[in-house]
């Protein structure tokens, strides 16, 4: 269990801070959503924290099985649905891999990837498109 907490700070705006570290994160409704869009949207967070726990779990598998995977990108783009009820309706993922990666390697962990704790709690509803190039 991770204890976070969360204030409503008003005009739309929140700060939640996670409990061991303390690091403090600032949300704000989108501007086609009455807000300001002067910082990370909560459906801005959730596509984010797909291709961050992707990435991780990509990590994990490259350290565990002495992959040397190195440094790589991930373009996110988070596409609503047009008509109520609003939630996410499709998120791409674009990975862009080191070329140095063994095709077996990459296999395992885009496999992986796929697999992780994020992408299992989201709902089928939700289109997911994840890509991967190398070099």
């Amino acid at each position: 269990m991770v204890p976070i907490s969360l204030t409503y700070l008003g005009d739309l705006r929140c700060e939640a801070v996670h409990g061991p570290s303390g690091v403090r994160l600032i949300t704000d409704a989108p501007v086609d959503n009455h807000g300001k869009g002067e910082s990370f949207s909560p459906t801005d967070l959730m596509a984010t924290s797909y291709g961050s726990c992707m990435s991780t779990i990509m990590g994990i598998v490259a350290k565990r099985d002495g992959i040397a995977l190195g440094r790589f990108t991930v373009a996110i783009e988070k596409h609503m649905t047009p008509a109520p009820p609003r939630r996410i309706a499709r998120l791409v993922l674009r990975f862009a891999m080191p070329a140095s990666l063994a095709p077996a390697d990459r296999e395992k962990l885009e496999r992986a990837a796929r697999a992780c704790p994020v992408a299992l709690s989201t709902s089928p509803e939700v289109q997911v498109e994840a890509s991967f190039t190398y070099g």
